[in-house]
């Protein structure tokens, strides 16, 4: 089979041999695979401060396709022929083991025998039946970013309710155009919150607005915006992965706020600055999210064959021009999403 592959930093498009699947796992023939921007981040080497990773490795952690084998006892939880997506993305989607405390307790990204998903830049992938959740007919193909990117942002939005931002809030999405941000506008204004959408330069903004914001700002003026006109954010949750989004959210907080990061930003970006005076004086909630679970999955699919969360795909190729289509990300080419829909070329 075909399939990108990553080695000593060049992506390169080569044949593989075809998975077998093991136990309690699934054999998917993948449909679409959608491009992330943590992808971008891997082939650069940006988490391992530019050095290359010398082990050859499959890329691609985003896919929707179709049940064509199964291992032992996997029959418990897919059937052949099912339309699937891979429900957990790129962290902690691949396996766990569901009797530890942090499987108990909901997150099982945290197990110790978690295993990612990686390798949907391929005509087939092997994988847990049990991360897979099937697809409604209401969903199509081209919806394959919700694998990673929308469940992503709807974990992030959902974690407000958890800690007392209460509907009716206004919230921050810092980096609101982006492929995940996108999402994140649109289902927190399902959950009711007066959305501020973050973002730079007039079409981006145009762009957030027509997904529903309630104001699109620019960065250079979210600060004051933000206290001027609605007292402060309840909460920030920030997608852009450039340090200074990061500062931006904190300071668009009022009092107690709710700050939740997201966003992965390359090493060489350096660390969020804030004070321990600061942190007394303003008291926030600093906390990260990645991913989510298998019932968020579920929840957003929904939400998806409702209407109410919607992809927007501005890039379709095929599996050789992944390369290419990396370089337009990295470039700011398109907002939104891209996807492969094509697996053989």
């Amino acid at each position: 089979m075909r399939a990108a592959i990553l080695a000593e930093g060049k992506l390169t498009i080569q044949d593989i041999p075809k998975p077998v699947p093991g136990h309690e796992d699934a054999l998917v023939k993948l449909i679409t695979a959608g491009v992330c921007h943590s992808d971008l981040h891997i082939v650069k080497g940006d988490w391992t401060g530019g050095a290359a990773r010398p082990a050859p490795m499959r890329l691609g952690h985003e896919g929707i396709g179709i049940v064509e084998e199964l291992g032992p006892e996997a029959e418990k939880y897919i059937q052949k022929g099912d339309r699937v997506i891979l429900g957990l993305g790129g962290t902690g989607g691949g396996y766990w083991c569901g009797a530890c405390e942090y499987c108990l307790s909901g997150r099982p990204r945290l197990c110790s025998q978690a295993k990612g998903i990686m390798g949907t830049y391929a005509e087939y992938i092997s994988l847990f039946a049990k991360s897979l959740v099937k697809l409604p007919e209401e969903v199509s193909n081209s919806e394959v970013p919700l694998a990673c990117g929308g469940l992503t942002a709807y974990s992030a939005v959902k974690k407000l309710l958890k800690y007392d931002v209460l509907p009716g809030k206004p919230v921050a999405i810092v980096g609101a155009a982006g492929g995940l941000g996108h999402y994140a506008v649109q289902v927190a204004k399902t959950f009711g919150y007066v959305v501020i959408g973050v973002d730079i330069g007039q079409e981006k903004l145009d762009f957030v607005k027509n997904l529903g914001a309630d104001y699109a700002v620019d960065a250079s003026e979210a600060q004051k915006f933000a206290r001027d006109k609605l007292g402060g954010m309840y909460a920030s949750i920030v997608f852009t992965p450039k340090i200074a989004g990061f500062e931006l959210g904190l300071r668009m907080m009022r009092r107690g706020g709710v700050f939740v990061s997201v966003g992965m930003p390359a090493a060489s970006e350096g660390g969020m600055l804030i004070s321990p005076l600061n942190l007394l004086n303003r008291d926030p909630l600093i906390m990260a999210s990645m991913v989510g679970t298998v019932e968020d999955m579920r929840e957003l699919v929904q939400l998806a064959a409702a209407g109410k969360v919607k992809t927007h795909v501005s890039r379709v190729g095929k599996l050789s021009e992944i390369d290419k289509i990396l370089g337009e990300l990295e470039e700011g080419k398109y907002y939104g999403r891209a996807i492969i829909d094509d697996m053989t070329k």
